[in-house]
């Protein structure tokens, strides 16, 4: 058995200089086999119909060598099983999937052996067997081998039965699949999807009996920050390709930007997109990229991170809407990766509370504000606490919900009460480390908060009653708002880089009253912003300038 590898640390340098990303094949002859077979396969909507061996980069190439190349045809074993490939649009990702699962039908020697090309919406689902169809139409020898059934987007292998089905996958359409090779289409989709992974587990699970079997993922970036089953899926690519994970079986393929590219901004640079789009000068126009980069620059931040991200494969980390939140701009900014609870507690000389939130099916949201001894720049701390519940009723954020949970910002409890202990919890233990002021410390949303001021108030928790604030909100939190926007934008107010607390600040949108802005959840509409309200509640009782040890801040640093 010749040996291999799939990860790639070098991976940057060798998009950089323009080299293969890709991994050789490790039997090359199987390779070659499909090759031959794949380069004679037509590209019928390309002008003049090419094949794929007239009309495509090497990349595509090197693809194909690299998935019928892990084929051992001597065991009958396929030794690499998954694929991951991330590329950015209008790289022919649908058609070459079209192409590569044709190959895998065609060499295919199973008996009524099944292959599937799963997609997230009907739509994508066209996109893939259209191409699928036409190569079989428009080739004498291919039309006499395969009967093409349009009606259930099915191709079938007149001798040996195989089918290669392109299905809008849910979960009864997957359930019991023993497919021998699986592509799952526009993987960014799925990812938004509640009960993706359980699907796409039960879509491959024929690869348990069926020793030759692969599944490939194919994706552009998510035009919102990554969740579900496609951020578990990417981030396990890049650790693969990174060599922090050793899986001989899995080959990752992405193209995207050096990290220190992306720390210094030059990912968004116009001479810089050409590196990610391998298709260029093939099924990417250049003068296309060029004009559309133009458009998404005049036509502000929003337009611009949605061109990135589709055309340039760039990852979004928070979510910016044309009617959002100011502070949203610096927000990514002012991140200090290492910020926990523990570190500001430690650093500061006081510290407040801000609690939000609550309801079975909403979050409740915790934000500590602190003011760091000997600079005085606010530190800020949030976590949130869900029922189970929500993610039953809420199922549109609940990959999201379960992303922050493994992240360690969110718990999910199973009992009402839980989060209400979890949080008194938290603000004694500021208490008892001499931190919390002995008045306007706490600052609650007074609209059903009731049963965190019960359990603060208890005598067993000793918290005082002058301690805990009802902190006006609507209009009259514009202030909070307003300070926090500043302290932010200046770099005085620093955070932990929480991707819950990105996600909030990118939910949060604003409305105009008067002379005043406001930031309601009902205009957020369902996804959520409770940690950021308790932040304002926070930022309101900062503001007022808290004294710490029996001094205020500024004979503290007279």
């Amino acid at each position: 058995m010749p040996e291999w590898k799939t990860s790639c640390p070098d991976w940057a340098e060798r998009l950089r200089s323009g080299r293969s990303i890709i991994p050789p094949p490790v039997f090359p002859e199987t390779a070659e086999q499909a090759l031959a077979i794949f380069r004679e396969l037509r590209i019928v909507d390309a002008p003049g119909s090419p094949t794929f061996g007239e009309a495509c980069a090497q990349w595509v190439f090197d693809l194909v060598a690299s998935i019928f190349g892990a084929y051992d045809p001597e065991s009958g074993r396929r030794v690499i099983t998954e694929w991951f490939i991330c590329l950015p649009k209008k790289n022919s990702k649908s058609t070459i999937a079209a192409g590569i699962m044709m190959t895998a039908l065609i060499l295919n020697w199973r008996q009524s052996a099944e292959f599937a090309i799963l997609a997230p919406t009907i739509e994508i689902a066209n996109n893939s067997y259209a191409p699928s169809r036409d190569m079989v139409q428009k080739d004498d020898d291919l039309d006499a081998l395969m009967h093409v059934q349009t009606h259930i987007k099915t191709i079938t292998h007149r001798e040996s039965g195989a089918m290669l089905k392109v299905v809008a996958a849910d979960s009864n359409t997957v359930g019991g699949k023993k497919s021998v090779g699986t592509l799952v289409d526009e993987l960014w989709l799925f990812g938004k999807q509640a009960d993706a992974e359980n699907m796409l587990r039960e879509a491959i699970g024929g690869l348990a009996s069926r020793p030759e079997g692969f599944v490939i993922y194919l994706t552009t970036q998510s035009d919102d920050p990554p969740a579900g089953v496609f951020k578990q899926k990417l981030q396990y690519a890049r650790d693969v390709r990174d060599g922090k994970i050793d899986d001989p079986r899995f080959v990752p393929v992405i193209f995207e930007h050096p990290p220190e590219m992306v720390e210094r901004k030059e990912h968004l640079l116009l001479e810089n997109i050409p590196m990610v789009n391998p298709n260029l000068g093939y099924s990417v126009d250049r003068e296309f990229i060029e004009r559309e980069f133009r458009k998404a620059q005049a036509g502000g931040e929003e337009s611009f991170r949605g061109f990135m991200a589709k055309h340039a494969n760039v990852e979004i980390g928070l979510a910016l809407q044309s009617d959002r939140w100011a502070g949203a701009d610096f927000w990514e900014d002012a991140g200090q990766s290492g910020l926990t609870l523990d570190s500001l507690l430690a650093r500061c000389e006081v510290a407040v509370v801000g609690i939000d939130g609550g309801g079975l099916d909403d979050l409740l949201g915790l934000s500590v504000v602190g003011r760091e001894s000997g600079t005085g720049k606010w530190l800020h701390w949030a976590h949130a606490w869900a029922h189970r519940i929500v993610l039953q009723r809420r199922q549109e954020i609940a990959p999201r919900l379960r992303d922050f949970e493994a992240q360690g910002d969110l718990t999910i409890v199973e009992r009402p009460g839980d989060d209400v202990v979890a949080v008194a919890d938290i603000v004694c233990r500021i208490r008892d480390l001499g931190l919390l002021p002995e008045e306007n410390a706490i600052g609650v949303d007074a609209a059903g908060i009731g049963d965190i001021v019960d359990e603060l108030l208890t005598d067993e928790r000793g918290i005082d009653r002058k301690q805990i604030v009802a902190v006006s909100q609507g209009w009259k939190l514009n202030g909070a708002i307003k300070t926090t926007e500043r302290k932010i934008a200046g770099g005085e107010m620093l955070h932990g880089a929480s991707p819950l607390m990105a996600w909030c600040v990118g939910n949060a949108r604003i409305e105009d009253k008067g002379n005043a802005i406001t930031i309601t959840k009902q205009a957020s509409g369902k996804a959520k912003i409770d940690p950021l309200m308790a932040t304002f509640d926070a930022v309101s009782l900062m503001a007022l300038n808290p004294a710490s040890a029996g001094k205020s801040f500024w004979e503290v640093a007279a």
